[in-house]
């Protein structure tokens, strides 16, 4: 989900090859299993705010990262406790681990650390006071060894993506914001982008733009290693890191939310009828976990290959990608969201 803001929908992919002629474009208003499709924006601390504003006051601890997670006691007498950066400790009975890339209850479960892609990203939003005039479409720029795209996000924000392979001939732009800038204007006007692309970059305020290194999670760490143990799980990008090209690492964590929120509903249901709290709650765990295995790999998997494909400068890989295979990755996106959770 990008980080953007506004509730406007779009209802067509539009992707440019390398030769700045248009590759592909796939409507989305076509029926699917799931019924038709739609694409938002979402700001992250919108986002975040609407989720808090649902919970009783004082349930979030605010500025409270988790650095180490122990497990006491023996027996059904099982405590967990958690390590704080400010030296304090928490003690849980059931810990859904939900911070991060950087997860240490992922680490604790026995996974992997996140996979370094070799790509880095930046992401922007330019804001038009006097209305922007895009359609309702995504715009992707392909080739070239980036990728790049814009969305309109409401009738007077757009939100902008360019990802990357770093190299010694970029020299310091990851050094400062209006040096990333910089060097994503001239990489996107060097490809014959737009001016109109171009000027959304340009216009994007320096409290906008963001940089970083994309990492995923290894699909194979996710076959062989625990989703859940005890008490204990994860969600989010603490499951399930992925690179951005299928646009769908929040939503995937709103899944996460809706089935998590469902096994334990139904755990809570016999809390009085079982004797034995824990094995009922870890019961819970282990079906929310066998559930989201699967969807995970398949996003982890489909982001990578998309992000290679449409990102690659191999001249083979191009000519194959722009003559025929444009239309068939933006369609996988489309296929990618095509799926349906299950109701709370």
């Amino acid at each position: 989900m990008p980080s953007a803001s506004g509730t406007r929908s779009g209802s067509t992919i539009c992707s440019t090859s390398a030769t700045g002629e248009a590759a592909a474009e796939v409507s989305l208003k076509i029926q699917s299993k799931s019924g038709p499709h739609e694409i938002r924006c979402v700001k992250r601390d919108f986002l975040l705010r609407t989720l808090a504003d649902e919970l009783p006051e004082g349930t979030i601890r605010y500025s409270a990262k988790v650095v180490a997670m122990e497990e006491d006691g023996v027996g059904g007498a099982k405590t967990l406790q958690l390590h704080l950066a400010d030296g304090s400790t928490i003690k849980a009975k059931v810990v859904i681990g939900c911070d991060g890339v950087n997860s240490v209850v992922a680490q604790w479960l026995g996974l992997p650390k996140p996979i370094l892609s070799g790509r880095s990203a930046t992401r922007g939003l330019a804001e038009y006071p006097g209305g922007h005039g895009f359609g309702p479409e995504i715009l992707q720029f392909i080739g070239h060894g980036f990728r790049s795209g814009v969305l309109p996000c409401s009738d007077t924000s757009v939100y902008w993506n360019y990802t990357w392979y770093p190299s010694p001939a970029d020299g310091d732009a990851e050094e400062s914001v209006a040096k990333m800038r910089s060097h994503v204007v001239a990489k996107l006007r060097g490809a014959k982008v737009p001016a109109e692309a171009l000027e959304v970059v340009e216009r994007s305020e320096m409290s906008d733009v963001a940089s970083s290194p994309l990492r995923f999670r290894s699909p194979l760490a996710l076959v062989r290693g625990s989703i859940s143990r005890g008490g204990v799980c994860v969600a989010g990008d603490a499951l399930h890191p992925m690179t951005p090209e299928l646009g769908q690492g929040g939503c995937a964590a709103l899944e996460d939310g809706v089935v998590l929120a469902r096994c334990l509903g139904k755990a809570f249901a016999l809390l009085g009828q079982e004797r034995d709290e824990g094995r009922v709650v870890t019961a819970a765990l282990e079906e929310y976990a066998a559930a989201r295995r699967w969807r995970s790999i398949q996003l982890i998997t489909a982001a990578y290959v998309v992000g290679f494909i449409q990102q690659s400068n191999n001249a083979v890989v191009r000519f194959v990608r722009d003559r025929f295979l444009s239309r068939l990755l933006s369609k996988t996106l489309v296929a990618m969201a095509d799926y349906d959770c299950g109701a709370l």
